[in-house]
């Protein structure tokens, strides 16, 4: 059985962030699968999700949100840099991405760090033993995150939806659209859904 994860997301979307410990239990639950983080890029300096979304995350994940990030919650985003190193990271260490990006969120929703400059990785880098180029701190779009982009696109095409997050489960042939909406939550209760997903597939192929 070949599983794969696509998790579309933005490391500037209180949602994004509500719905990784999703990723992190599916991740634990099927240690083998291949995880592929696509990171959005919607962000780019002019909006943000604003202190609205921000709360209606909170309420119904649970996460904290830290005071700094909330005193700027409204205060244009760009997550242009985080998108460059995300994808910089796939194509360099992709073992690390998803504890990089829990430590990336951490830093962004919990610390009020904007990740804005190349400053701003500086912790994060060190911690994992990173040494990404200058070119993934300028402030346009690398050619790996936009081959990412891609990617979503083609993904979005299939599932007929362009929001995110996103998260999606192939096995073999077939794909699972997981609505991480009805598991923010309780993220582990994602695994079980998961679970009658695969033995219906199973039952299905058996069947034929």
């Amino acid at each position: 059985m070949t599983t794969e994860l696509y998790f579309i997301y933005d490391s500037h979307c209180p949602w994004s962030y509500a719905a990784t410990p999703l990723v992190n239990a599916l991740q634990q639950a099927y240690p083998e699968m291949n995880i592929h983080l696509l990171h959005s890029a919607h962000y780019i300096g002019k909006d943000s999700a604003g202190e609205e979304q921000m709360q209606a995350a909170a309420k119904i994940s649970g996460l904290k949100f830290g005071r700094d990030h909330i005193r700027y919650a409204n205060s244009p985003k760009s997550s242009i840099k985080t998108a460059n190193f995300m994808a910089w990271l796939e194509g360099k260490q992709a073992d690390k991405q998803l504890a990089v990006l829990n430590a990336l969120q951490r830093a962004h929703f919990i610390e009020g760090n904007p990740l804005s400059n190349k400053h701003d990785f500086n912790d994060i880098v060190e911690k994992f033993k990173l040494s990404p180029s200058n070119k993934v701190f300028k402030d346009e779009l690398s050619m790996d995150a936009e081959y990412v982009l891609e990617g979503i696109e083609e993904i979005q095409q299939i599932i007929g939806t362009t929001g995110f997050p996103v998260l999606v489960m192939t096995v073999n042939d077939n794909a699972i659209f997981i609505d991480h909406s009805q598991y923010l939550s309780s993220p582990h209760a994602v695994v079980a859904a998961v679970e009658k997903e695969i033995a219906a597939i199973k039952l299905a192929k058996s069947e034929s």
